[in-house]
């Protein structure tokens, strides 16, 4: 009894998967309300099938677009797909394959190896016909792809046995290989503007076979939509559940209803991620931008991802030296005890001594004198090797150094007025370089005005 109830149980699961969508997208008259317990996630559900379903990216394919004109004329070469969870890559390529009605393969860079690849390459070879385009193969995260996972698709990919369509949220550059990403197309997806996930949330409550039965009053979406995150599968899960915790058949949905469902965290922040680099990135150019509001907001982001606190801590020391330098040589002071400061106290409270150098760094006046001029100095080094130091400048421990004249004739400079006396520090070959170029904040000029009165022209700009 057991087994025949489960064959029934498969048998309607496979006919509610795999044959009514495609019928009730061909008749969609005949389509009836489906129990919510038999339905497939509301984000597969909406799933679009075709280019005017889809909603966003219009960049790409909106009416002249170039991906749109490519899939119009019927022939696409292989591409990858660049954006954050949630913005339609898998969809896109499904379309793709759809509307050329060409064979379509997946794999999965989180399950497959290089075994896997050969052998859907192989299957798509076998089942290609004369002059019909190349099918399409598709792989999601082609960023945790291994270099020989990679390495194994290139000739396939040259040769036209597959078009490949690769989806990822992190930055190709880095993470696939050069000749891969020089045969293939770069299409960078943006996260669903307001528009479009209104859009969609309008479409889901019209259309959805499940919600369009239930009477739902969407009063306000703020709440749905800072939750989001630009995420389309996101908003859906979201409104599903909400619509699903709904005490009644009626269902209003307010921001204060939507936040009492979730209790979570809404903020979408990766930390191994691309979301990762690009706040910090902005935080560091907000300090140095001298915008402290700015830098406070990326700050807060940071925390309330979820960001480790020593990582914050260790860029603040980094700004202070690099951005601030000595226009302000007690920031790098700063930054260092509030380093210290956090790793004390933790979180919640680390929050303070990390704001608080954040706002300093950010109103303290900014000079990158020295961060250029350890850069120069490296070039210089790289571009002329190892120069011999000169004689008066090495030590002489023993007689046999003093007899080479290892230290003959340097200066003291304390020995002097001012504790300054002229000589050569730098290499014979290298004595004209200049590599530190004070910057004329008020601190720095005196430093700068103590040099060229030391120096004399050396240091007139």
């Amino acid at each position: 009894m057991f087994s025949v109830i489960c064959v029934q149980k498969y048998a309607l699961y496979f006919l509610y998967t795999s044959f009514l969508p495609t019928f009730f997208a061909i008749f969609p008259k005949y389509m009836l309300p489906l129990s919510p317990v038999m339905a497939e996630p509301l984000a597969e559900r909406l799933r679009p099938r075709s280019l005017d379903d889809y909603i966003g990216q219009r960049h790409l394919v909106g009416e002249g677009a170039v991906l749109r004109r490519m899939i119009d004329a019927g022939r696409v070469s292989s591409f990858i797909l660049w954006g954050p969870p949630g913005v339609g890559k898998t969809t896109l390529a499904q379309i793709v394959a759809n509307q050329l009605e060409i064979p379509f393969f997946t794999l999965s860079a989180v399950t497959g190896g290089v075994k896997d690849v050969r052998d859907v390459i192989e299957r798509a070879q076998r089942g290609r016909f004369f002059n019909e385009a190349s099918p399409i193969l598709f792989i999601d995260e082609i960023h945790r792809f291994s270099k020989l996972q990679q390495d194994s698709l290139l000739g396939a990919v040259e040769k036209g046995t597959v078009t490949l369509i690769g989806a990822t949220t992190e930055n190709p550059s880095f993470e696939v290989i050069r000749p891969l990403l020089s045969r293939c197309q770069l299409y960078v997806l943006k996260s669903l503007e307001k528009e479009d996930l209104l859009q969609l949330l309008h479409r889901a409550l019209t259309q959805d076979v499940v919600l369009r039965e239930r009477n739902i009053e969407l009063r306000e979406s703020g709440a749905l939509l800072r939750y989001s995150g630009g995420d389309a599968r996101k908003l859906l899960n979201i409104l599903e559940l909400v619509v699903e915790a709904a005490p009644t058949d009626e269902v209003v949905i307010t921001d204060t209803f939507v936040e009492q469902c979730l209790q979570q965290n809404p903020l979408a922040y990766d930390k191994d991620g691309e979301m990762h680099y690009d706040v910090i990135s902005a935080f560091i150019k907000s300090i140095r931008g001298s915008d402290p509001d700015a830098a406070l907001y990326w700050l807060a982001r940071m925390i309330e991802g979820g960001e480790d606190p020593k990582f914050i801590a260790r860029r603040l020391v980094i700004s202070a030296a690099e951005d601030v330098g000595l226009a302000n040589p007690n920031a790098l002071l700063l930054a260092n005890a509030a380093f210290e400061a956090v790793m004390k106290i933790g979180w919640p409270e680390g929050r303070i001594p990390l704001a608080e150098c954040t706002v300093y760094l950010a109103t303290s006046p900014k000079s990158n004198s020295a961060y250029l001029g350890i850069g120069s100095a490296l070039e210089l080094v790289r571009r002329t090797g190892n120069q011999p130091v000169p004689l008066h400048l090495r030590n002489a421990p023993t007689e046999l150094m003093q007899d080479l004249g290892y230290s003959d004739g340097y200066q003291y400079p304390h020995d002097f007025a001012g504790h300054f006396t002229p000589q050569q520090y730098m290499p014979d070959a290298l004595q004209q370089e200049r590599l530190w170029h004070g910057q004329h904040s008020p601190a720095e000029q005196k430093l700068y005005e103590r040099m060229v009165n030391y120096w004399g022209k050396r240091y007139e700009e």
